[in-house]
């Protein structure tokens, strides 16, 4: 199951480059933008619950669905770029296993726990 939902996130992250693609954006924006997502993080700053809820928020698959659909109906490519830009970089985060994060802490995501957090609950 777990190579199956890989499989589906790089399926993902491609479909993204295709969108990307049929954009009118040089090829090295989407390179520089990718990262971008991760500026949800900042939410740790305050709190982990303000912190999960601004990362799953910039790592929310339908929410990046919804931007790149109104952008394209609405004819505003920055929408569509950001929806764009948030289906690949999620789909590239969970094909690497990083998931959406519950309010307890960074590493206790829907996907299990990370790092030194997985080693010590298995």
């Amino acid at each position: 199951m777990k190579n199956l939902l890989k499989g589906e996130n790089l399926g993902l992250f491609l479909l993204s480059l295709l969108l990307f693609s049929q954009l009118d954006f040089a090829w090295w924006v989407y390179p520089v933008l990718i990262l971008a997502p991760d500026l949800g993080m900042i939410g740790y700053l305050r709190s982990p619950r303000v912190g999960s809820f601004t990362y799953n928020l910039t790592h929310h698959k339908g929410l990046a669905s919804l931007l790149y659909i109104a952008g394209m109906l609405y004819s505003v490519d920055a929408l569509a770029l950001a929806g764009v830009i948030m289906i690949g970089h999620s789909s590239i985060d969970r094909v690497f296993g990083y998931g959406l994060k519950f309010s307890d802490s960074f590493q206790h995501t829907h996907l299990g726990w990370m790092g030194r957090q997985r080693a010590a609950r298995t």
